[in-house]
């Protein structure tokens, strides 16, 4: 029995080339692994230089809210102060300012509209009321039925 016959049917070449292809194969399909390899470690060498940028820049930012908080706790402070003189000084100058503005207040009279010239004729309040209505109290002229106006009765 030789090492040949150990060897199962379907794995058994047909002559002395088939093993070599195998091979030749196999080496083509491992540089085709070992070039991902590389692409896939520049690509895990830029993300990790991203990271790092995005992590400097997070680190800035951290810095910059910690200024803008300080700064706006400064200036709540001074508006708290500014607030107190303000109510101080409306406190004693108040009956002061109160007393000027009663004394140079403006008054202006109701208003009046003049009707004494024929242009400017004084209006009365509309009235709307429904058509029957309004025939019925004699409001309509003497048109009594508002498909046939006879030539007489307009002027």
């Amino acid at each position: 029995m030789t090492l040949n016959d150990l060897v199962p049917a379907p794995l058994r070449g047909h002559g002395r080339r088939r093993a070599v292809d195998k091979v030749t194969e196999l080496r083509a399909e491992n540089v085709i692994l070992l070039g991902n390899l590389h692409c896939a470690g520049d690509a895990i060498a830029l993300l990790r230089q991203d990271l790092a940028e995005a992590h400097a820049k997070q680190g800035e930012a951290e810095e910059l809210v910690v200024q803008q908080q300080a700064d706006m706790e400064e200036l709540t402070v001074e508006r708290d102060e500014w607030r107190g003189r303000f109510r101080a000084l409306q406190a004693r100058f108040g009956p002061q300012i109160a007393a000027e503005d009663n004394a140079n207040r403006i008054t202006v009279p109701q208003m009046v509209r003049p009707i004494s010239g024929p242009e400017e004729e004084a209006t009365a309040p509309i009235d709307v009321r429904p058509l029957r209505e309004a025939a019925a109290l004699g409001l309509l002229g003497p048109v009594t039925d508002p498909g046939r106006v006879h030539a007489e009765e307009v002027a």
